[in-house]
């Protein structure tokens, strides 16, 4: 087995490629392992040696160094291969997906990812491209995707792109038509937002469904009424909190393999933080699976389920 070290420089604060190098070697060389080390050039390029390594047949185990973004890239490379198993080393400046684990601090440490254990995830579906964690369309989708354009910007990092991100979006407007088809049904309505969850948090700490399991074949889906702006800090701090059950009048949840939406105009999508356009969009379980290592004796179950 290799283990393959995908480098993203350009995912959090700074070029983290020195420190990465440094820790994959003392690591691996310790314990003699057979690895190699890539780094990405641009865009798409992590997607592209994942895809390469997966290819060819061998058995790897892929580290995505970076965050959320960087783990997008190799899991659009290595979805579908069954010799190929991923994971994020983190390091960027989002780490969403791995919130799922009891301790996602965790995958900072690479002494902890070699000594692994794995599972299979689903993944979704949406359009033509594949997510892991979340997919969604509507206020939050525009927040999400806006984020990149304010953590440029001076005392903007983090939580504070996300606020500056969320002002200026609510004062674009929070509600837009859509025709949405689910479960056998047509809602055909003004709604907020509308997401898609497979793993549990996003958007730099959103829990919408703290239940979600990427393992049970099926998508959580949110769909939330059109609101008004005054209702906006109460109905999306609930929402952010996973607490959508006490608003039964405003949020709809669905466990379902499928959902359809229908925009009356071009409209943007966060695919896992990626921005995607379209009109007509269809989320949905993948027929693809991934493999998802991870330190051993973590646990990533809900603690909903392992209290049943």
């Amino acid at each position: 087995m290799t283990h393959l070290f995908i480098i993203n420089p350009a995912a959090g604060s700074h070029d983290r490629t020195a420190e990465y190098t440094q820790a994959i070697e003392a690591q691996c060389g310790q314990r003699q392992l057979n690895y190699r080390i890539a780094v990405s050039q641009g865009p798409g390029e992590c997607t592209r040696i994942a895809r390469e390594a997966a290819q060819s047949g061998e058995e790897y185990r892929i580290y995505a160094c970076g965050g959320d973004g960087t783990l997008n890239e190799v899991v659009q490379g290595a979805a579908g291969y069954e010799n190929v198993a991923i994971t994020v080393f983190s390091g960027g400046s989002g780490n969403d997906f791995v919130k799922i684990f009891d301790e996602p601090a965790a995958f900072f440490d690479l002494a902890r990812l070699l000594d692994a254990q794995e599972d299979t995830f689903d993944l979704i579906r949406c359009n033509g491209d594949i997510a892991l964690n979340i997919c969604s369309v509507g206020l939050d989708a525009r927040i999400g995707t806006d984020v990149s354009n304010y953590k440029r910007l001076p005392l903007l990092s983090g939580f504070r792109a996300y606020a500056a991100s969320t002002v200026v979006n609510v004062i674009k407007g929070i509600q837009e038509h859509y025709v949405v088809q689910i479960d056998g049904q047509t809602i055909d309505g003004r709604q907020t937002m509308i997401c898609a969850c497979n793993g549990r948090f996003y958007g730099g700490g959103f829990n919408p469904v703290p239940e979600a399991d990427p393992a049970d074949g099926l998508l959580d889906v949110l769909i939330v009424k059109g609101i008004s702006r005054l209702r906006v800090p109460g109905v999306v701090g609930k929402y952010k909190a996973g607490r959508y059950k006490e608003l039964p009048q405003l949020v709809k949840h669905y466990k379902t393999k499928a959902v359809k939406i229908i925009c009356d105009k071009v409209t943007p999508i966060n695919v896992d933080g990626e921005l995607r356009m379209a009109k007509e969009i269809v989320m949905e379980i993948a027929r693809e699976k991934i493999r998802f290592f991870y330190p051993r004796g973590l646990s990533w179950k809900a603690k909903v389920l392992r209290e049943v």
